[in-house]
């Protein structure tokens, strides 16, 4: 890819992304495996980067922006929501943000500037997206079959932001983890100090 896009992204290693990843599997099995996440910065062109004419600056100066931004934010949890959906804007199914979903808009803007800055398509809403259809008929019928499971899913609904992934956009509809990012400290390195 001559100029790719790039995210960022809070993965969720809890049975909450188990039981997504799942849903997601039953719902869209031709997609490709996705790892369950809140997205913080949605798919952008870093900043020099928006005219696919030059070339993107460098991953590695974004990621050091990234890191030292990301130390200044302490860890917090969210609480998980209801299903919904972004029909008939896009024919998306998720589960809302229900607390706390004001620290992800907090970050999101704290990071969405310089290198990163990019103007949203949509307005920011945190969220965990459970499957995006080909069509708003399959939303709707994804909808319903999602909401049902989810209200009977017995787990905890926290979710611990506690890092922040750094990925690229491949091909096909695929994602590449470029580096971790913790919040409220420095990036791990081989190195001692």
């Amino acid at each position: 890819m001559l100029n790719p896009r790039y995210a960022l992204v809070s993965y969720v290693k809890h049975p909450v992304g188990e039981f997504v990843e799942g849903l997601r599997r039953e719902l869209h099995p031709e997609l490709p495996h996705l790892p369950a996440h809140l997205t913080v910065l949605p798919p952008r062109y870093l900043a020099a980067g928006n005219n696919r004419a030059t070339p993107p600056p460098n991953e590695a100066t974004a990621l050091e922006t990234l890191g030292e931004m990301c130390r200044q934010v302490d860890p917090f949890e969210m609480v998980l929501g209801e299903v919904e959906t972004f029909v008939p804007v896009t024919p998306t199914v998720f589960i809302r943000v229900a607390h706390a979903a004001y620290r992800m808009r907090e970050l999101h803007e704290r990071l969405n500037s310089g290198i990163l800055s990019s103007e949203e398509q949509w307005p920011y809403m945190p969220h965990l997206t459970i499957v995006k259809m080909a069509a708003e008929e399959q939303a709707l019928r994804a909808f319903e079959i999602a909401r049902e499971r989810w209200n009977r899913y017995e787990g905890n609904r926290r979710i611990a932001v506690d890092e922040l992934t750094f990925v690229r956009e491949g091909e096909k509809n695929t994602w590449v983890d470029l580096a971790p990012i913790p919040l409220g400290r420095s990036l791990v390195s081989g190195k001692s100090r």
